[in-house]
């Protein structure tokens, strides 16, 4: 095996290695905003984790983000929670950043 092939295979590894991180961060991410939704909706206990897990499974609808802020802001509307745009997208960023850095942290 050549040096190029060597290389080859780490790039690939490194790649599918931070694809897996990003997966399992953006699932944690979600189901961390589904539990903060939650309690802005009024939900606890089963029901708050049953919500949770409701924007886990809406982010695997479509590509990127866009399907969980949906989700979030039509339940927000439909119960007439007032949340901006702005900080539900911010803390679903800082979600995800937590996310990242607890998986990192796990090894």
């Amino acid at each position: 095996m050549s040096t190029f092939d060597k290389r080859e295979d780490a790039f690939e590894a490194k790649f599918a290695h931070d694809e897996t991180l990003r997966f399992k961060a953006q699932a944690r991410r979600n189901k961390a905003l589904g539990m903060w939704a939650a309690e802005k909706l009024g939900l606890t206990g089963a029901e708050a984790e049953a919500y949770a897990l409701t924007l886990v499974e809406a982010d695997l609808q479509e590509a990127g983000d866009e399907d969980v802020y949906q989700k979030v802001r039509n339940d927000f509307d439909a119960k007439g929670v007032e949340v901006s745009e702005h900080r539900i997208r911010r803390t679903m960023d800082e979600l995800l950043s937590e996310a990242v850095q607890a998986l990192k942290a796990e090894g």
